[in-house]
């Protein structure tokens, strides 16, 4: 694998955007499985919508009634977006019961809601020899955009644990993409059963990248199992905690 001086092999940049503020109206809703509904949002305010990563985040600003204000900001994944068409749409993993879960649900044409961002992004040249993506339902989102994104033929080694055979989806790619799903027992924590699966990956031979997201308690578990079991160099593992076990709303963000 070759490389210019313009092109750094491997260059991770950060993006910094006005973290701008856009009306959004329901254009459509409906689940993509059990427990993942997609809303499909219109807006002329996206027509300049800019989101260079795979795992952006923005804000949703959904009712809340227990919120002082009223309103409770909840970060999300832009699952895709198409400024032509003025397009963003978003999924909403229903693992927990709080005010996005609940807006989601209830999402019908003609609905209006406020989002921000995303403020910034680390974006990657496409340039690794392969790339594990690893999570819960939570990194679907951006799970499946990165897979949808990559370069053609390249390998792209995916391991997220799910309820059951129902919350398999299937991404279209150009990518060589190998999915690995792992589904959730009363008997093995999410850690250890992601544990279980990644140990009997085969990895091709090459430099990859490693990216993470799940409960905050099972991602730090995980990017632990890569640096420390595994030895995966550091600067190419990246891994956060989507959400936080009885902490409504709240994240943790650990990169490498």
């Amino acid at each position: 694998m070759s490389t210019t001086a313009t092109t750094p092999l491997h260059g991770i940049t950060r993006v910094r955007q006005e973290p701008k503020r856009r009306l959004l109206t329901v254009s459509r809703a409906w689940d993509v499985t059990p427990r993942m509904r997609r809303v499909e949002f219109t807006s002329p305010d996206l027509a300049d919508f800019e989101s260079p990563s795979p795992d952006d985040h923005i804000k949703l600003f959904v009712p809340d009634a227990n919120a002082p204000s009223g309103i409770s900001a909840r970060d999300y994944t832009p699952r895709m977006f198409d400024t032509g068409r003025c397009m963003l749409a978003i999924d909403f993993a229903l693992h927990e019961a709080g005010p996005a879960t609940a807006w989601a649900l209830s999402a019908a044409p003609g609905d209006a809601l406020q989002v921000g961002g995303p403020r910034g992004s680390t974006v990657l040249t496409d340039d690794f020899d392969y790339y594990v993506l690893i999570g819960d339902e939570t990194a679907l989102p951006s799970i499946g955009r990165r897979v949808e994104g990559l370069r053609g033929d390249v390998p792209v080694l995916t391991v997220v644990i799910i309820n059951g055979p129902e919350e398999v989806q299937r991404f279209d790619t150009k990518a060589d993409w190998r999915p690995s799903w792992v589904y959730r027992s009363t008997d093995k924590a999410d850690d250890a059963a992601l544990r279980q699966a990644m140990s009997a990956l085969t990895l091709p031979h090459g430099d990859g990248y490693v990216w993470i997201a799940a409960e905050a308690r099972t991602a730090r578990s995980l990017r632990d199992y890569w640096l420390l079991d595994r030895g995966h160099p550091k600067p190419w593992v990246k891994s956060g905690g989507y959400w936080i076990a009885g902490q409504p709303g709240a994240s943790e963000k650990h990169d490498s």
